[in-house]
């Protein structure tokens, strides 16, 4: 399964938060520093990967931009967190 086969606006939590935390872990990112990246707040990142809240549309697309950019690395993390 590809990231590009699948849209990221149709996840729901716990499978969002785990993969925001996938991303955030692979980049070697704080939360605060992912926050800042994406253009959030820590809180907001804090709140998706403890399965609080979901992201926003307009967040989850610069999620999916995110993830794409990764190229296959974005491919791995969201085979990881889907099986």
């Amino acid at each position: 399964m590809e990231y590009s086969d699948l849209n990221i606006e149709n996840l729901e939590q716990p499978t969002i938060g785990n993969l925001i935390k996938e991303m955030r872990l692979e980049l070697k990112l704080s939360q605060e520093q992912f926050a800042s990246n994406l253009g959030v707040s820590f809180t907001s990142i804090n709140r998706w990967e403890n399965h609080k809240t979901m992201p926003s549309m307009l967040a989850l697309r610069m999620l999916s931009l995110y993830l794409k950019q990764l190229g296959e690395r974005g491919n791995q993390i969201f085979k990881r967190v889907l099986c």
